[in-house]
């Protein structure tokens, strides 16, 4: 018995050791979402460019990104070139401004472009907790149905849309499943 008391401070630290080992591994950015395989939460929010009331089924009838920024996101400006770039090659993009003054960004979008075919007001960040949004940029890849199929967590540039999106997002539109 006392052998079992003097070995469990050992296994107790290689427990520990093989834990930590693995987690020298693991992708930091790489966030789980349980909303993967979920609707699109229902929303009742208004538009940023014009403040028209906006809800969920402003998403639905294409494949799409869905793109959470905001004005005082410095990866957020980042971002934006290649959300424009991919907006006018086609690809469906709604934004959500997420906990942002929609004046400032109304200037953001006139002085650097507007990507999005839907743009949602969250200044409270009520669509943003229901989606569990760490913080932006965040950009959800969702289905014609508004399925969330895909979460991806900083900055889109082109070898993200390239590695990871492009090839779920055409899936989606040939009517595979990512």
């Amino acid at each position: 018995m006392k052998r079992v008391w003097l070995a469990l401070p050992l296994l107790l630290f290689l427990g520990l050791g093989m834990v930590l080992y693995r987690g020298l591994y693991l992708d930091p950015t790489t966030l789980p979402s349980a909303l993967i395989g979920q609707p699109f939460p229902a929303f009742q929010l208004s538009s940023v460019e014009d403040d028209r009331p906006l809800r969920r089924d402003a998403l639905l009838g294409r494949p799409a990104l869905v793109n959470v920024w905001g004005t005082w996101c410095v990866a957020c400006r980042e971002e934006h070139p290649t959300l424009i770039r991919l907006a006018v090659a086609g690809v469906v993009i709604h934004g959500i401004d997420y906990k942002d003054d929609g004046a400032a960004a109304k200037a953001w979008l006139r002085s650097l472009g507007n990507p999005y075919r839907t743009n949602i007001s969250d200044p409270q960040g009520s669509l943003g907790l229901d989606l569990g949004v760490y913080g932006a940029p965040e950009t959800f890849l969702i289905d014609a149905r508004g399925v969330i199929r895909y979460k991806h967590v900083g900055i889109l540039d082109e070898q993200v849309w390239r590695d990871e999106l492009a090839p779920r997002y055409q899936a989606l539109l040939t009517g595979e499943r990512p």
